[in-house]
């Protein structure tokens, strides 16, 4: 478990203009700096990062967050990952309480594993230059030269001690904990990696991990992996998910393939996106970083028996990780094809129409249920149940696991309600964080977030416009307007926030809020209103200055986090936007209204209470005190 007051001290030390710049460029733009925002296609930039708040915010689709978030959001490293690599830029040393989770903290890396493995690709690559049959064999594949540039893919000669002879003494210990070159129970050292060609592995910051070899004849291992090491493990890495990242946002879909030469022959035919597991069967945490980065993962399969049962392996896995909005689907290649052959054959255009026919998840896992069970026959339905009580189970997208129910419950000819009682579990309405965080971490999904209803109840209309006046962090006054008037656009398609949540964001945008006008002083029941309940008391009790980045991380997987987040998507761009009076001014109506809105509240409920049966002498009290206040306002 990381510590959370080390997350504070590392935003603390973090810059956002910095860490963003770590990966695409910015653009001071008067107070802000802004972008082409790295998460959406588009022309000109809407993406602002705020150096005052640490928060970034794209007025086109969005996106928003901290330093921390950026770094997740933007190379899909989980939550721990992200903090290691934040910790890293600023040159932090991240602890690991004791009662942390097995295997959350990595093993320290050994001094020189990150040159070795960078000066053995450097090698391959200038002996791929003199391999004459390397070269023959990548042409006959259809790869240029580019394509191979680009990938850095190299070839290691034959011969057993190229690479001790390369480095000396100096790296010897480097070379085997890199797996680079073995050393046997006699001592005896020889290269690993001999008369294949390389493709080197890449972390989220396009440093080298690891190698991929592959033969180029009929010998067998076809595929050797580089051991696991302290800097690499397959079920944490993707192959060419580093060059594919662009092309992942830009489409917003990611296709996950078996072999490193399916990766370069779709890249040469224009397929950038396509992505492939290192040997291993795709793990939780290959799904969630794709998730983050794409709203489509599809997974490519031979149509075999054993092509049919990695399917399989993926959609499990797929399960608990399944967020309402993002689709996965599996596509599947006859016998003897894969994506390299059928591209190189067939070409983008049937490729990529083919990419159409894959089968959605939803689809595949009812599929799975009744293939091999007899729906006629009441044991055949029950054989179908008993298989779907694991699969149902873990799915927490409230949408599809409703409509998933549905089917499941049609195909078996029961009502819904019957199904939840049989399976002993009911379906979950309580969503996901919408980007999940990586296992090996204390940061669990959020609980969930209120339903509309809840959202909406005691709402008003959104009050973002207040002119065309420049407000803290624009550029000019036109720009401001501009952006305000494309969230009144966004705002007339959705229902209006509550009363808290508007508050909230006002204590987001000006978190010195609390101690200038106070904290609420009825009691707040709704989940909106607890969120904003809670935020304030964080607030009045934390010493020292708050930024909006330390605030969303001190809530990150909290119960409050979707809350927060929807008032930060809605309600915050336009007041940022404001002028702090009138921000002010917001807050401090917007709070009187809260406090009336409660105080009626409890009074209707004990009206009605009162309709039921006599009324306790102390709940007498309040009503009269409520009544009476209530009068008072009036």
């Amino acid at each position: 478990m990381i510590p959370r007051d080390f997350i504070q001290t590392l935003l603390g030390r973090a810059d956002i203009v910095d860490t963003i710049e770590h990966y695409i460029p910015l653009k001071k733009s008067g107070a802000n700096y802004v972008a082409r925002c790295p998460f959406h296609s588009e022309k000109t930039p809407s993406f602002s990062v705020n150096p005052a708040k640490q928060f970034y915010y794209c007025f086109g689709c969005g996106a928003s967050g901290t330093a921390l978030g950026f770094v997740m959001e933007y190379t899909g490293a989980g939550f721990v990952d992200a903090v290691q690599e934040l910790a890293r830029q600023v040159g932090l040393e991240v602890p690991y309480s004791e009662q942390g989770q097995p295997g959350s903290a990595r093993t320290p890396v050994p001094p020189g594993l990150g040159a070795v493995l960078a000066r053995a690709a450097g090698y391959y690559q200038e002996q791929l230059k003199q391999a004459t049959s390397a070269i023959a064999y990548l042409k006959q594949r259809g790869l240029s030269g580019a394509i191979v540039a680009h990938y850095g893919v190299g070839y290691a000669p034959p011969g057993w001690h190229h690479l001790d002879t390369l480095l000396g003494a100096e790296f010897a210990d480097a070379l085997v904990e890199s797996g680079l070159v073995i050393r046997n129970e006699e001592g005896k050292r020889y290269d690993r990696f001999r008369a294949r060609i390389m493709f080197p592995i890449l972390d989220s910051r396009g440093q080298i991990i690891g190698f991929g070899g592959r033969v180029m004849d009929q010998e067998e291992p076809k595929y050797l992996n580089s051991p696991e090491t302290p800097l690499f493990e397959k079920g944490r890495e993707l192959y060419g998910l580093t060059q594919a990242r662009r092309a992942i946002r830009d489409q917003s879909r990611v296709l996950v393939v078996e072999g490193y030469m399916d990766v370069l022959a779709l890249a040469q035919f224009g397929v950038e996106y396509a992505v492939a597991t290192l040997g291993t069967a795709t793990s939780a945490t290959h799904v969630q970083k794709l998730l983050r980065m794409a709203d489509l993962v599809l997974f490519a399969f031979d149509g075999d028996k054993a092509g049919q049962n990695a399917a399989r392996r993926a959609l499990e896995v797929c399960l608990p990780h399944l967020v309402d909005g993002k689709q996965i689907g599996f596509l599947f290649f006859p016998q003897g094809d894969d994506p390299d052959s059928f591209i190189r054959r067939e070409g983008k255009d049937a490729f990529e129409a083919l990419l159409q026919q894959a089968i959605p998840l939803s689809e595949y896992l009812l599929r799975l249920l009744t293939q091999a069970v007899d729906l006629s026959r009441a044991e055949g339905r029950a054989q179908m149940l008993q298989e779907a009580r694991h699969m149902l189970a873990q799915i927490t997208a409230p949408a599809l696991s409703l409509l998933l129910r549905k089917q499941v419950a049609a195909l078996a000819q029961l009502q819904q309600h019957e199904l939840d009682t049989l399976l002993s579990t009911t379906p979950r309405f309580t969503p996901r964080a919408q980007r999940a965080t990586a296992e090996g971490t204390s940061h669990s999904d959020a609980p969930g977030s209120p339903s509309q209803g809840e959202l909406s109840a005691n709402s008003s209309a959104p009050s973002g416009s207040q002119g065309d006046r420049e407000g803290p962090g624009t550029t000019a006054g036109a720009e401001s307007a501009t952006q305000r008037q494309a969230l009144r656009r966004r705002w007339g398609r959705e229902a209006p926030s509550s009363l808290a949540a508007r508050l909230l964001a006002c204590l987001l945008c000006q978190p010195d809020l609390v101690h200038r006008v106070g904290v609420p002083r009825e009691d707040l029941t709704l989940p909106d209103e607890r969120a904003f309940l809670a935020v304030a008391e964080f607030l009045r009790h934390h010493e020292g200055a708050v930024t909006l980045a330390l605030l969303l991380e001190q809530f990150r997987d909290q119960a409050e986090e979707p809350v927060i987040q929807e008032a930060l998507r809605r309600e915050f761009p336009a007041l940022e936007q404001s002028p702090t009076d009138e921000v002010l001014s917001v807050y401090e109506d917007g709070l009187m209204r809260l406090e009336e809105v409660v105080r009626a509240r409890r009074v209707e409920g004990l009206l009605q209470k009162a309709r039921q049966g006599p009324l306790s002498e102390a709940e007498k009290d309040q009503l009269k005190a409520a009544l009476a206040q209530r009068s008072k306002v009036i």
